[in-house]
C-alpha cells in the first residue's frame, strides 16, 4: 500500500516535470535548431557558387550540419527518437510544408535529413545524430526514471520495515489465541509500531499473569475442597454405625468452609467491578465497621479526624473487613487499631495489629491467591488464603493502593490509600 502510494506520487511528479519543464525545453531547442537549418539552406542558396564549398565546411565544422541536393526519399516517415519528432514540428512551422526526417549511415555516423525550400527550390539539410546526443532532455528523463526506481526501492524498504513488525505481531496474537505464551516483541521501528508492540507486550504479560493466577486458583481450590470432602466422606461412613452430634457439627463446619471458599473464588474470578464513589463521613463509616467486627472478640479502636471523602462504600467495607478478619485471626486477643488520615491530597485507612507479624520478604507474596501465613493451610488456623488477594483486586478496580508492612513495636500494618485525581474534586477522593 505504502509502496504503491510512493510510486503513484513519483509517476505524477515525473509526468508534471516532463510536461511543464522538459517538453518546453525540448521545443525551444528544436525550434532554434530548425531555424538554424532553414537559415543555413537559404544562405547557401544565395551565396555565389565559388563560396559555397567554404560555407559548407564551416557549417559542418561549427554546427555539424551538411548540405546536399534534395533527396526524393525525404517525404517518407520512419521511427526515430522523441526529440526528432519535436524537431519535425519545428521545421513544419519554419518551412510551412510537411517534414519527415530520414536517417542515413555514412562513415559510421548516423545523419538525419530533410528537404528545406529555398528561392531556388528544395535543398537537403542534414544533421549528425551526435549533435543532439548530449541534449539535456534524455539525460534528465533518465535521471527521473532512475529516481523513480530509487523511490520504489525506498518505498519497498519502508513498507518492509513497517510490515515485518506487524507480521510478528500477527503471529504472536495467533499464539495467544491458541493458548500459548509468545515471546515479547522487539519495541523498535516507527513510533506507532513501537507503541503498538509495547502495548502488546504489556497485554501479553497480563495474559501470562492471568494464566498463572488461574492455575494457582484452580490448584488452591482443588486442595482446599478435597480436604473437607474427605473428612465428610469419613464422617458419613462413621455415621452409618454411630451417628453423633459432633460429626454432624464438623460436617456443618466443613460445608460452611466450602461455601465460603466457593464464594471467595467467584468474587475473585469476576474481577470485582468498579463501584461509583459517593461522599461519606469517613470516621462514622469506620465506626460502623468497628461495631460489626468488635463482636468477634477483639477490641477495635477507631482513630482519626472527621471529614467527608468520596469512597466506593461497599468495596471499601469489604476490603477493610478482610483486613480486620486477618488481624483478629492472628493478633487476638490484642486490640486492633483502625485509623484514618484525611487531607487535601486524599485519604488513608490503616488496620494495625500487635500480632506475630510477617517476614518482610513474604509481605508481597501474601497478596497471591491461596498464600497463607500459616503453611499448614488448615481452616482451623487460617482462612481460605483469598482474603488479601480480594483486597488487592478491589484496590485495582477502584484505583486505590494497598500495602503491608511491619508495625513499629511489633505486629503488622495494612494501609489502603487513594489520592485526589484533580483539583476539581473539591477535597473529594475516589
Amino acid at each position: 500500500m505504502l509502496a504503491g502510494a510512493f510510486v503513484v506520487i513519483e509517476v505524477l511528479v515525473v509526468t508534471l516535470f516532463v510536461l511543464f519543464v522538459l517538453l518546453p525545453l525540448a521545443r525551444r531547442s528544436a525550434d532554434d535548431l530548425a531555424g538554424l537549418m532553414v537559415l543555413s539552406a537559404q544562405t547557401w542558396a544565395e551565396l555565389p557558387p565559388l563560396t559555397r564549398p567554404a560555407f559548407e565546411e564551416e557549417l559542418l565544422a561549427s554546427h555539424a550540419l551538411a548540405l546536399r541536393p534534395a533527396s526524393p526519399g525525404a517525404g517518407q516517415d520512419e521511427w526515430h527518437p522523441f526529440y526528432f519528432y519535436v524537431l519535425e514540428e519545428a521545421l513544419v512551422r519554419r518551412t510551412g510544408v510537411d517534414q519527415h526526417l530520414i536517417s542515413e549511415n555514412a562513415n559510421g555516423s548516423t545523419w538525419y535529413w530533410c528537404n528545406v525550400p529555398t528561392g531556388n527550390g528544395l535543398l537537403g539539410v542534414g544533421l549528425a545524430k551526435s549533435r543532439i546526443d548530449s541534449q539535456p532532455f534524455t539525460a534528465l528523463l533518465i535521471g527521473l526514471l532512475g529516481g523513480l526506481l530509487f523511490i520504489v526501492a525506498l518505498a519497498y524498504g519502508l513498507a518492509r520495515r513497517i510490515t515485518r513488525p506487524l507480521a510478528r505481531l500477527e503471529a504472536a496474537s495467533a499464539l495467544i489465541g491458541q493458548g500459548a505464551t509468545p515471546m515479547l516483541l522487539p519495541e523498535t521501528g516507527p513510533r506507532e509500531v513501537a507503541a503498538l508492540s509495547q502495548r502488546f507486550n504489556a497485554m501479553a504479560l497480563q495474559v501470562q499473569d492471568l494464566l498463572t493466577a488461574r492455575t494457582t486458583l484452580l490448584a488452591g481450590v482443588s486442595h482446599d475442597l478435597r480436604t473437607p470432602l474427605a473428612r465428610m466422606r469419613l464422617a458419613l461412613e462413621i455415621m452409618k454405625t454411630d451417628p453423633a452430634a459432633t460429626l454432624i457439627a464438623r460436617m456443618e463446619r466443613d460445608i460452611e468452609h466450602m461455601n465460603q471458599l466457593i464464594a471467595n473464588v467467584l468474587d475473585l474470578a469476576r474481577g470485582l467491578e468498579h463501584e461509583v464513589p459517593e461522599p461519606v463521613e469517613l470516621r462514622d463509616f469506620l465506626n460502623e465497621i468497628s461495631a460489626d467486627f468488635s463482636a468477634n472478640g477483639s477490641e477495635i479502636a477507631v482513630d482519626g479526624p472527621p471529614g467527608l471523602a468520596a469512597i466506593a462504600r461497599q468495596a471499601l467495607r469489604r476490603a477493610i473487613g478482610n483486613l480486620l478478619q486477618n488481624a483478629q485471626r492472628y493478633a487476638a486477643p490484642a486490640p486492633v487499631d483502625l485509623v484514618c488520615r484525611l487531607d487535601q491530597t486524599g485519604w488513608r485507612i490503616g488496620i494495625l495489629d500487635r500480632g506475630p507479624g510477617i517476614d518482610p520478604a513474604r509481605l508481597e507474596a501474601m497478596f497471591q491467591p491461596f498464600h497463607r501465613g500459616d503453611p499448614s493451610r488448615s481452616p482451623a488456623t487460617g482462612g481460605s488464603g483469598l482474603g488479601l488477594a480480594i483486597v488487592r483486586e478491589l484496590a485495582r478496580a477502584n484505583g486505590w493502593t494497598v500495602t503491608l508492612s511491619s508495625r513499629p513495636g511489633g505486629g503488622l500494618q495494612a494501609w489502603i490509600a487513594a489520592t485526589i485525581l484533580d483539583s476539581s474534586s473539591n477535597g473529594r477522593t475516589s
